[in-house]
């Protein structure tokens, strides 16, 4: 996955317009109009933190990698507790599943998940239960054990996986990702009103705080 490399791009961008100009960024989309703020949050998690928070970090993962699993273990609770929870950033997910079927299957579930309000309790159970990467740990029985644990109906929860009604919805999630340039798990997008920074991997956390800090000034 090329985790250690480490890329941090600024872009200048214009909200308001839609108005998109990139700097040293390989293989950027053609259409402007796809890193917008608007575009970069919709269809991805529920926001977690403050909605009017000035900072937002888009974070594509997927729950079978396990630089995925190392950032939500360390460097996500430190950026929870120094800037999430103090109302300078918020978050979201997208799924970025490269580990295949499985991954899907867990991404659809976090979506069956939400349905009952519930998104982030799901997620931080797949972390939490984390077993590798395409090692058979992800199972309808398992996913339905996470649910159970954080107290979901199983029956609304398993027909909304057996109808796959969020299936689409991940893969056109990951479609997205690609288009924007987007090739590993974790890689993070940070936006305010006026610019964007990719970090690609998980760096440790002074990383973060560095980014973070230029888009607050």
């Amino acid at each position: 996955m090329n985790n250690y490399l480490f890329l941090i791009i600024p872009v200048i961008i214009g909200i308001a317009s839609g108005y998109v100009i990139f700097s040293n960024m390989q293989e950027t989309p053609n259409d402007d109009a796809l890193l917008t703020k608007t575009k970069l949050i919709e269809d991805g998690s529920p926001m977690l933190g403050d909605k009017s928070a000035p900072i937002t970090i888009l974070e594509w993962g997927d729950y079978q990698c396990t630089f995925c699993f190392r950032f939500h273990e360390s460097s996500l609770k430190i950026i929870e507790n120094e800037y999430i929870d103090s109302g300078k950033v918020n978050l979201v997910f997208k799924d970025f599943p490269l580990n295949g079927p499985d991954s899907v299957l867990a991404a659809e579930a976090s979506y069956c998940a939400e349905d009952q309000g519930k998104y982030w309790e799901y997620h931080n159970q797949l972390y939490t239960n984390w077993a590798g990467e395409k090692t058979g740990w992800i199972t309808r029985d398992s996913l339905n054990q996470f649910a159970s644990t954080i107290g979901l109906e199983l029956q609304q929860f398993n027909q909304c996986l057996d109808e796959g009604k969020y299936n689409q919805r991940v893969l056109q999630l990951e479609q997205f990702g690609r288009e924007i340039g987007v090739d590993a798990t974790p890689s993070f997008f940070l936006f305010n009103g006026e610019d964007i920074m990719k970090i690609r991997g998980n760096q440790p956390i002074d990383v973060f705080r560095q980014v973070i800090n230029e888009l607050d000034n």
